[in-house]
């Protein structure tokens, strides 16, 4: 398919959080649509539930039953399911997590075929969308295994803050027991690259935060920092990754050390999160790095509590989708840079 922009697949998200409606608040400024193809994957009934309970008169869109007839500037929905979904705003159940993951599946399957360029996911309730076919703990874990990949990386970004995962949904309690040196320096290699190839750093510097109080205290608060993290620091080091660490994550985010740094891995998700979303909340992105695929979401959940009150800001999913486009055109230039190096010509002597 001939592409005049590039085309932006959107999931729904559950049908009873905030997901339909940041869609369609996002997509209501006509002017988005010169920057981007959006393909939203739900049934038509869905938007014009939500139209309809927010009353947006100027927001057309063409239904599509073939993804190789998406088009171009204009806002396509491509239906996965047929049936219509009795729907009540702030109540997620068995049923919204269904259509949440046909949604899913739709999108995920489209991007495999090249159909779409980028994946922008709306928010999941974890809980409802649970199947025999989502026994996952959120996105990242899902999409990581359709697209056949045994390592990615959770990485939430934003213009002046980058932070990455060692583990992502995980109990506090089995985050120690999780951590080991060959998977903190996966997941440098993986942040290491993103860096270079995502996001146009030649030579990314990395913050690598303790999992203890004031980086294990030598010993005394633990001896996970001696004994894993900086084991795989120094490795890290040895195979070209410019690495530092590690460092108390209080401390370090407090004095504004962090600003010194391309972006930060940190150990467990609050302790990176927390002072992610502190700084940047409705201004950064989820992206899934390490994947052959550009998947994108807005730092924020499904908004359950706020879901149907017309309270919604699109700015999140705006973000994820401006975050993804960057990253696309990142990754073809970086390449198309490094297709045809410059070959050296050798004068033979006389």
């Amino acid at each position: 398919m001939s592409k005049e922009t590039i085309v932006v697949g959107l999931t729904i998200g559950d049908l009873a959080g905030i997901g339909p409606e940041v869609i369609i608040k996002a997509l209501s400024d006509e002017r988005v649509l010169k920057l981007f193809t959006p393909v939203i994957f739900t049934n038509a009934k869905v938007i014009s539930f939500y139209r309809k309970m927010y009353d947006v008169q100027k927001w057309s869109y063409t239904i599509i039953k073939d993804l190789t007839k998406v088009v171009p500037n204009a806002i396509n929905i491509y239906g996965p399911w047929e049936e219509e979904v009795i729907i009540t705003p702030g109540k997620p159940n068995n049923d919204t997590g269904k259509y949440a993951l046909l949604s899913i599946q739709a999108a995920c399957e489209a991007l495999k075929n090249h159909q779409v360029d980028v994946l922008v996911t709306a928010p999941i309730n974890k809980k409802v969308i649970q199947s025999d076919a989502f026994k996952f703990m959120g996105h990242t874990e899902f999409i990581t295994e359709f697209f056949n990949s045994k390592e990615s990386l959770m990485f939430m970004v934003s213009d002046d803050l980058k932070v990455g995962l060692a583990t992502n949904h995980l109990p506090i309690n089995e985050v120690g027991k999780a951590l080991n040196v060959n998977g903190i320096l996966k997941k440098l290699h993986i942040m290491n690259t993103s860096l270079k190839e995502d996001f146009g750093i030649d030579k990314p510097k990395i913050a690598v935060l303790s999992l203890n109080p004031h980086a294990g205290d030598d010993g005394l608060i633990g001896n996970e920092e001696k004994e894993t993290i900086l084991p795989a620091i120094q490795q890290a080091n040895k195979e070209g990754i410019i690495s530092f660490g590690p460092f108390g994550a209080d401390g370090f985010f407090g004095s504004g050390t962090f600003k010194k740094y391309d972006a930060i891995l940190a150990m467990y998700h609050d302790q990176g999160l927390v002072p992610f979303k502190a700084m940047t909340f409705g201004n950064g992105t989820n992206f899934t790095a390490g994947l052959p695929i550009v998947r994108t979401s807005p730092d924020h959940g499904t908004g359950e509590d706020i879901a149907g009150k017309n309270l919604a800001s699109p700015d999140g999913l705006l973000n994820a989708i401006y975050q993804a486009i960057d990253i696309h055109k990142n990754q073809i230039e970086y390449f198309e840079v490094r297709k045809n190096p410059l070959q050296k010509n050798y004068i033979k002597p006389e």
